[in-house]
């Protein structure tokens, strides 16, 4: 079927098709030369149990380590010749692989990258020499002041959600892993019914969905397009956890900052409640996202008690996270944190701007305009939805749903679910400091 999403003339038009079997293909031709076959897998950390955290993140590296049909490498090898390039990412929610090459050599790269996300070998010798790989990584992860103050600021964020753990997993869970746990893992998840490809590039609509099913028949097979067969591992859902009761506060000593680390947190509804994140997103651009934005006016640019603040609205699949981050002198903590605490009342309890609201609908309408401007971008955008939220319009509609919000929605999101006496609040300081 033909999305009719967004009234002519539309920047976007897919194809949305979805196979007996449970595959979903979005495909839409793009007038740019180059294509992008973008898989998504819906699987990451979150369905993970605590023994095998950080296994979707490591089998993405192993989906490379080579299949019946290619050695290990030779994928790769087939992709440099071609120019084109290919990556993957592992999240809380998805696994996304993706390639982007010329339309000509389409579809011969194509088939090449199913294979490899569906038939790994996943041998004994490269799993253990990945294994080093994925420590490594782990490792850099725990030298980041960034990373670690993420992680921080999540395990405060949620006491029983799985977003709470690392999507690397812990060292110590990564070194117990044994290859025939990440089969198994790999034949329960990587179903058809959990996976979306999405191809956007300038080869005629029909062409891309056809080489994409016919990766898929000659990746696994006719059968593997036939209708969903019982059996398969359902994904499971998870209940948002409860609003804050009170003010959580954790405190760490990091010395490798140079400066302290405030962050305050809030938890808010996530894609399955994708109605009440679009004013929380508006909000967290008034408040923290760009200069002349409250925060950074006022306690950044004006009181200079920050050198750098900021907001933003996470949205994972079952919810997120509202959260506010400063750098700042130990000694500015207190003064701070109440600073901000005073903004979030102020818009619960006066309107804001319509200067404001503006600023942040041409900014909404600018980046929507900007996220489409490549194949790579606009399977990006089709893929995160379709796989999470099973509908595309919330990314083509996503300018229009902003420019409906007032300043009466603004202030009810505010009051909901911002609360002034109950949120998490977690501090890094590079040393005792004053305030230890």
């Amino acid at each position: 079927m033909t999305s009719t999403l967004l009234k002519s003339p539309p920047l976007n038009a897919p194809t949305v098709c979805r196979l007996p079997n449970g595959l979903t293909i979005v495909a839409e031709q793009m007038p740019v030369e180059a294509v992008n076959l973008s898989l998504w897998v819906n699987v990451g950390s979150a369905v993970e149990s605590d023994e095998i955290n950080g296994m979707a993140h490591f089998l993405e590296h192993m989906v490379f380590k080579g299949t019946n049909r290619l050695a290990s490498g030779e994928f790769e090898r087939y992709v440099e010749e071609r120019g084109a390039v290919t990556n993957a990412a592992t999240s809380q929610d998805y696994t996304h692989f993706y390639i982007t090459s010329s339309p000509k050599d389409f579809a011969a790269l194509a088939p090449l990258q199913i294979d490899v996300v569906l038939n790994p070998n996943i041998p004994d010798e490269a799993f253990e020499r990945e294994r080093s790989v994925v420590l490594e990584e782990i490792r850099r992860a725990e030298d980041n002041p960034r990373r670690r103050t993420y992680q921080r600021s999540i395990e405060t964020a949620f006491d029983q959600l799985p977003y709470r753990r690392p999507v690397l997993g812990p060292a110590s869970v990564i070194e117990g892993l044994i290859p025939q746990q990440m089969r198994d893992f790999h034949a329960d998840w990587y179903q058809p019914q959990s996976i979306t490809a999405v191809v956007v590039g300038n080869l005629p609509v029909k062409e891309l969905i056809d080489i994409v099913t016919d990766g898929f028949m000659q990746g696994r097979g006719r059968s593997y397009l036939a209708p969903i067969q019982s059996g398969a591992v359902d994904r499971p859902t998870f209940q948002p956890e409860q609003p804050f009761k009170e003010i959580v506060r954790r405190e760490y000593i990091d010395q490798s900052l140079q400066q302290a680390r405030l962050i305050m947190v809030w938890r808010v509804p996530g894609l399955t409640q994708l109605n009440q994140t679009y004013p929380l997103d508006v909000i967290a651009a008034i408040l923290g996202q760009g200069r002349t934005s409250r925060l950074v006016r006022d306690l950044r640019e004006d009181r200079r008690l920050a050198t750098n603040i900021s907001a933003s609205n996470m949205t994972y699949q079952f919810q997120g996270t509202f959260q506010i981050s400063a750098h700042l002198p130990v000694e500015n903590i207190e003064e701070v944190e109440a600073a901000i605490a005073q903004h979030i009342r102020t818009l619960q309890t006066e309107p804001v701007t319509k200067a404001e609201i503006a600023r942040v609908r041409t900014q909404v309408a600018n980046r929507f305009v900007f996220a489409n401007e490549t194949p790579s971008d606009r399977a990006g955008m089709y893929g995160y939805y379709q796989s999470l939220v099973g509908d595309l319009a919330p990314s083509l509609n996503y300018p229009a749903r902003i420019q409906t919000l007032d300043e009466v929605d603004l202030q009810l999101a505010a009051e909901r679910y911002l609360s002034n006496d109950a949120y998490g609040v977690v501090v890094l300081k590079p040393d005792g400091g004053p305030n230890a």
